[in-house]
């Protein structure tokens, strides 16, 4: 087949909802062989367009061409029958089953397990991604768990890949190595439609760029030819806020500290917290750094209080809190934004004067037992104003909005508390540039007034925007915090792995691995 010929082409694609147009006359195409980025704020149409082509959505206007052939996608396994597969963000995977076990259950022909088992090991060696298919999931690191849904559709040949914030849990190094795969498969004619809200990614990575706002498309780049600037305000319309970080005048005292924090997980599939101390001073934010799946929740739930410890591992201001409860701590000072939004973060059903109401209830919205609706509503109408929530009021149910959007208001909604101490877990994971920048330069304000923050986070370039010192969690253990400065994103990366040792006066164990190897 000539390469002329469009691998896919989208020709006047609308989808409606009831309160929203999500994708409105969008046009696009893509080349056997081109990696093609989607752009594009959340609530862009994205995720609806992609779903569209890969059968899980129905378009109500519009054609679609696959190798210059109409094609109508009822469902996915139509769409994977066409030769289109598809990565998501979250993973769909079962702990208790093995690699290959886990990718027999996509396959639409019959297999044999054992014979399953050998293609999956020479596909995943051919692309540079080796797994051995007869490992349980659950003793995957998460890298190895998205190469199992990469190898899952690489299996089936697909001419068209989907990929949806493939890099949000990956180290610097495995990026690298993804990327890679991902030219390799280019090379071989594979076409490859990629979803990123890292720019410099798609700088990298990406052939053209097709610009969604408010469901249409606004432009269409070559990434190569642009800055991250260029691009971000063809996404959002307006030039990129920079996030700022003023010195702190104030005193740094230690506000939150943990010393030796050992802990079993709560879950068969959790890790271990081995020895963990550190800690986080007033008027800075100390960014922890480390992929999914390292001890991050249970870190989490041991700090926020949903899991007690020894009295004295935890402090607040000196004091012992590692007995209290989460809502004992709250009355102490200490605030959380959780990883899951809805669900943890807020309740989907429920509107945002309700949803303020669960944790801003101190703010003089109950009397006498009873609850006063309208501070309740005030409360949540201010948080929506003051941190650019859109297309939301008090009455807004949680479930109706973006994922940027509502994360501005749950982080909003906690600092509003004027808090002590404030931990939050993966603050800007999938959001727009715009949102994340918005988001950033609140907990750096919010720092700078004398407040304690902690950012667990995945996104590196994240941390090392707002972050004033930076450890790294691994395998249940915890780096000694560093000063950004000292810093960078190798260093952090080989972190990550695991290489780092706590009795090395601050250098990594994998820098003098490194030194030793040129030696």
């Amino acid at each position: 087949m000539s390469h002329t010929v469009p691998r896919l082409e989208l020709i006047g694609i609308t989808k409606r909802y009831p309160t929203i147009v999500a994708n409105e006359d969008v046009s696009l195409t893509v080349l056997p062989g081109e990696i093609h980025a989607v752009l594009g704020e959340n609530g862009a149409g994205k995720s609806t367009l992609m779903k569209i082509i890969y059968g899980a959505v129905k378009a109500d206007a519009g054609t679609v061409l696959l190798d210059g052939h109409e094609v109508n996608i009822a469902n996915p396994a139509q769409a994977r029958r066409l030769g289109i597969g598809m990565v998501f963000q979250h993973f769909s995977l079962f702990e208790t089953l093995t690699v290959a076990e886990n990718i027999a259950l996509v396959l639409d022909e019959p297999f044999d397990l054992p014979a399953l088992a050998t293609r999956v090991k020479e596909v995943s060696e051919h692309y540079g991604l080796p797994l051995d298919p007869n490992r349980m999931v659950h003793s995957l690191s998460v890298g190895e768990r998205q190469r199992v849904e990469i190898v899952r559709c690489l299996l089936q040949k697909p001419k068209l890949l989907i990929l949806d914030e493939p890099t949000s849990v990956l180290t610097p190094q495995a990026v690298v190595k993804l990327f890679e795969t991902l030219r390799q498969l280019a090379s071989e004619g594979v076409s490859i439609l990629y979803i990123s809200h890292k720019l410099h990614e798609i700088q990298s990575l990406c052939d053209h760029a097709t610009i969604l706002r408010n469901g249409k498309v606004t432009g269409k780049a070559v990434p190569r030819e642009e800055t991250p600037g260029s691009l971000a305000r063809m996404m959002i319309g307006r030039e990129l806020p920079v996030c700022e970080a003023p010195i702190y005048e104030g005193e740094h005292r230690p506000v939150l500290t943990v010393e030796g924090l050992t802990l079993e997980p709560t879950s068969p599939f959790g890790t271990a917290l081995k020895d963990i101390s550190l800690t986080v001073n007033a008027g800075e934010i100390l960014g922890i750094a480390g992929i999914s799946g390292n001890g991050q929740a249970e870190l989490l739930l041991a700090l926020s209080g949903e899991v007690t410890v020894e009295k004295e591992t935890i402090r607040l201001d000196g004091k012992p809190i590692g007995h209290l409860n989460s809502g004992q701590r709250r009355n102490r000072g200490i605030v959380y934004v959780p990883e899951e939004r809805l669900g943890r973060g807020a309740v989907p059903p429920l509107s945002l004067s309700h949803n303020a109401l669960l944790t801003a209830h101190r703010q003089g919205m109950k009397n006498w037992g009873l609850v006063r609706y309208g501070k309740a509503r005030d409360y949540a109408d201010e948080c929506v104003n003051r941190f650019d929530v859109r297309g939301a009021d008090a009455s807004t149910n949680a479930r109706s909005l973006s994922g940027g959007n509502l994360q501005k208001f749950i982080v909003g909604r906690e600092i509003m508390l004027k808090p002590e101490v404030m931990i939050v877990a993966q603050p800007t994971w999938g959001v727009d540039v715009g949102a994340s920048a918005i988001l950033r330069q609140a907990l750096l304000d919010l720092s700078r007034t004398g407040v304690a923050i902690l950012v667990v986070s995945e996104e590196l370039e994240e941390l090392f925007e707002i972050a004033d010192r930076i450890a790294v969690l691994a395998q249940g253990r915890l780096s000694p915090a560093q000063p950004r400065a000292e810093l960078n994103a190798e260093k952090v990366g080989l972190q990550m792995a695991g290489l780092f040792d706590h009795a090395d006066d601050g250098r990594t164990a994998a820098s003098m691995e490194l030194n030793n190897a040129s030696a």
